[in-house]
Parts: structure tokens; sequence; C-alpha cells
């Protein structure tokens, strides 16, 4: 049995606009002064997954940079949409190829590009679970995250009862998927315990995913069915243009959630990179000197730059060669509604 790995690459990172573009998304960036949130993704598969077997899909306008960021993989590794479907003709473009293969009863490990986790080790204790019971099950496995707050942006599942322990860790069935909920409803949830974030980490054969498929997208396993990885799937457009969570997890009555702790973010916006960045005078962020009078909680990227503050909180502000950002930080899932003008009256800016 051989494990594949599918790293989802191809979103644009709107929301941390300006320093990600379409041609430089987040994914390719580094936050932290480490390795780009790719890399990184990568690192922490490699003690499970060989680079053989590891499957990176972008986008082309992000095909360069994410090549120059996932290093020596196979050609054959680099997975280029004809266009941004979502997330479910993604990963059944990569089952359909993997069955094609003739590996259908392997096991397919698929993660977004752009998180961070603080406990790669802890992240690869619950992968472990996860293999040994996509391997044993014939269901779909989830990686669902304690919540530490109630976030009202992010999806959650509801556990159902204990089905057993694998490789150590404990599985659950997942009763039900959740959709962003109201602050009262995310209060009541993180709480009770019930609940874990959807992480959008996956663990199944991909011949469980594709028969599931069968039975709730019959149109996208169509257009997809005997894909190749080195070529656009000539279908590709026929496939639904949808979530993976909306258009199959949601449906289907074979997931299992594997309750996970280790240190995740999803990085989906600049509030939500504070954790990566180090302190400052003022809040965090990354310059080269900062001074504050009666300033806090400010998140300041202007590296190269002293930045001075007085009299402001909850600012986030991105100094980039040809833009500068000024947010409040409180709306900054607003940002997508800017990137939207942004394009319509300043597309080489984006």
């Amino acid at each position: 049995m051989t494990v594949h790995g599918l790293i989802m690459a191809g979103g644009s990172g709107t929301r941390f606009w300006p320093l990600s573009r379409r041609r430089v998304p987040k994914q390719c960036l580094s936050l932290d002064g480490g390795p780009s949130l790719l890399r990184a993704t990568i690192d922490r598969l490699l003690p499970l997954i060989s680079p053989a077997h590891l499957r990176v899909v972008t986008g082309e306008e992000m095909r360069d940079a994410v090549v120059e960021e996932v290093g020596p993989l196979p050609k054959a590794a680099i997975m280029v949409e004809p266009s941004a479907r979502n997330t479910l003709p993604c990963i059944a473009w990569a089952a359909s190829v993997i069955e094609a293969e003739g590996a259908a009863d392997d096991v397919l490990v698929v993660l977004p590009a752009d998180h961070h986790v603080a406990d790669p080790v802890g992240f690869r204790a619950a992968l472990s679970g996860g293999i040994e019971a996509a391997q044993r099950l014939e269901g779909l496995i989830t990686l669902g995250l304690a919540p530490d707050r109630p976030e009202t942006g992010f999806g959650y599942i509801e556990l159902g009862p204990d089905v057993g322990v694998f490789a150590g860790q404990p599985l659950k069935r997942a009763a039900a998927f959740r959709e962003k909920p109201g602050r009262t409803t995310a209060e009541a949830w993180v709480a009770g315990g019930n609940h874990r974030w959807n992480a959008g980490i996956f663990v199944f054969r991909p011949s469980v995913f594709l028969d599931e498929l069968e039975r709730h997208q019959p149109r996208t396993r169509a257009a997809l069915r005997g894909a190749a990885a080195g070529a656009p799937p000539p279908r590709w457009l026929e496939a639904e243009a949808t979530s993976v969570d909306y258009g199959l997890m949601e449906r289907s009555d074979r997931v299992y959630c594997l309750p996970s702790a280790f240190g995740w973010s999803d990085v989906g916006s600049w509030t939500g990179a504070v954790d990566l960045l180090p302190s400052i005078e003022g809040g965090r962020g990354r310059v080269a000197q900062s001074i504050a009078l009666d300033a806090t909680d400010n998140l300041l990227w202007a590296p190269g730059k002293l930045v001075a503050t007085v009299g402001v909180s909850g600012v986030v502000l991105v100094d980039t060669p040809d833009a500068l950002l000024l947010l409040d930080a409180r709306r900054a899932q607003e940002l997508r509604a800017l990137i939207e003008r942004l394009r319509a009256e300043f597309p080489d800016r984006t």
C-alpha cells in the first residue's frame, strides 16, 4: 500500500493583498521568515509520503511561482487546472489519475497548501491515524481541529459516536457538516465540546472517494474518468464547480472525523497571520524598527522601514513597492470585496 499526497495550491490568497498577487499567491510567501507556506506543507508530509507520490494542483497564472517553491519533485507532480472550479474537481482529478495508474486502493492525503501548523509531529501522528483508518474502513476521513475560540468564519464538523482507535488516534463518525455559524451558535458549539473546525484535510482510498463521487456527483465523475496527470482533462468544464465539502462530504454517509490538535491555523487573512509574526512595539509585524505612542494591537508589514504609530489600535498596515493597504482589523474579511474593485480598476496591481 502506497500513500499519495495531493496539495491544493490553486487559491489566489486575495485576503493577503497587496503582498499576495495572482502570480505570487499567499501559499508561495513566507510570513514568518522561514520557508513559504507551500514549502512548509511539503516538508511536513515528506516523513510520511515519498516525493515520488506527491502532487500539487495549481493554476496557470501561478504555475511558475509554485514550481519554484516545490523544489525537486517529479515534473508530473505539478497538475495545472485549466480554470479554477473549486476543490471538488481538483480532488476528483487527482483521484481519477491515481485510479488510471492502477492504484485506486492506495491511500490519498488531501490538504491545502496555505495553512500553518505549529506542531508538525502532532500533525503527522494525526495523519497516521487517518491513513490507518482509510486503509481499514470504507470511508472518507477528515481531520477536525479542536476550536479555541467561537470562530464564525470556519465550517464545523459535529461529532458522532466513537468508531475505534487507529494508530493511537480515536476516530468518530461525522454526524454532520455545519457551515459558518453566527456568533451565538459558535459560542455554544465551542462550549459544548462536540464540534470541530473543518480544516479541509482529508484521507481516503481513491476507490472509496470515486464511488461516493459516482453516487452524489455523477457528472463530475464522468467528466474526469480516466484523466491523466500530464495534460488538462478534456472535459474539465463539465465538472461541477463546487467545494468538496458541499459537493460530497455534506452528502455522504461514509464520513469519519479524527479529532485533532496540532497548532493549526488557516492563515486566512492578515489578522489570521498574527501568531506567525514577531512582536514589535505597538503590536506584531515585520519592520526594521517600530515606535508606538498609545498604540496597541496593530499588525504592521513594512520590511526595511521604521514605522511609527500614534493613538491607533487594531490597524493593519501592509506596505509593498507598488501598493499600500490600511485596514481596520475588524473588517479583514471584507478585503475580498475590495479585490473585486481592484481587479476592475487596477488589474495590474492584483
